[in-house]
């Protein structure tokens, strides 16, 4: 008997209550100073909370709540906790939201993206 296949990567459908989450997590600067700095790639919680001049307790307690608001993600490397910026999930909800409040800046935005490189003839 077949094991079942492995879900495919679907972006997950997030409830607004779960969306709401998100928008908290985001309301701090230095929680979205810690997102900005995930940009770049993965990096360790020592190295988030080097980044700052506040205790390494209240550094750990901000990605508590953006691992919680499902911004962030984590693994661990022996000793180490390593945090990811969670790119879809942020997308997903500043998105969804920024459609329903003015989509006809999404559509504005997203066609002088297209357009850009291909228009630009200087």
């Amino acid at each position: 008997m077949d094991s079942p296949a492995a879900p495919a990567a679907v972006p997950p459908v997030v409830p607004p209550d779960d969306e709401a989450s998100a928008f908290r997590a985001l309301a701090d600067p230095t929680r979205r100073q810690i997102l900005e700095d995930l940009r770049g790639g993965e990096l360790a919680a020592g190295e988030i909370a080097n980044r700052f001049s506040i205790s390494a307790p209240s550094i750990s307690r901000h990605l508590g709540v953006l691992k919680g608001a499902g911004l962030v993600t984590e693994r661990r490397d022996a000793n180490r906790i390593l945090y990811s910026l969670a790119e879809e999930r942020l997308a997903l909800c500043v998105g969804r939201f920024l459609s329903s409040v003015c989509p006809e800046q999404i559509v504005l935005r997203n066609t002088k993206w297209r357009s850009a490189p291909e228009g630009d003839a200087s």
